[in-house]
């Protein structure tokens, strides 16, 4: 008998363990409520983080490739343009994919559209 009361305490320990390391094992993304577990489609298409899927897509954007490894800030006004072109041309729902491409296409995206496109993103995301 008391080798059952002891086996039974041992068993209750390691699960507590277990649930414990389990939960402050996870992501970030996993414990906030409502983040995006990069595991499904909704998630892949409003997500900005090229970690999410390594497909690239291309957005009718391949004139962009050109600006390959190019610093942001670099950008002259011509180029601005043509980001920004391709930015108000995309659907809204288009956006967060279309930077996520960039990324995977290491294409930077001027500085003075960061927060215009992020913008967009967020009120999508609300």
């Amino acid at each position: 008998m008391f080798y059952l009361i002891l086996a039974l305490i041992a068993l209750g320990c390691i699960a507590a363990a277990t649930g414990y390391f389990r939960k402050t094992g996870t992501s970030e993304a996993q414990e906030l409520p409502g983040a995006c577990c990069g595991q499904h489609e909704i998630c892949e298409r409003d997500s900005l983080l090229a970690a999410v899927s390594r497909k690239t897509a291309y957005y009718d954007d391949d004139e962009l490739d050109r600006f390959r490894g190019i610093n942001p800030d670099a950008y002259d006004n011509e180029a601005v343009n043509e980001f920004r072109d391709v930015l108000y041309t995309l659907r809204e729902a288009e956006v967060a994919g279309w930077l996520r491409s960039l990324q995977l296409r290491n294409i930077e995206l001027p500085d003075g559209l960061k927060d215009e496109a992020f913008l967009i993103v967020g009120e999508r995301r609300e």
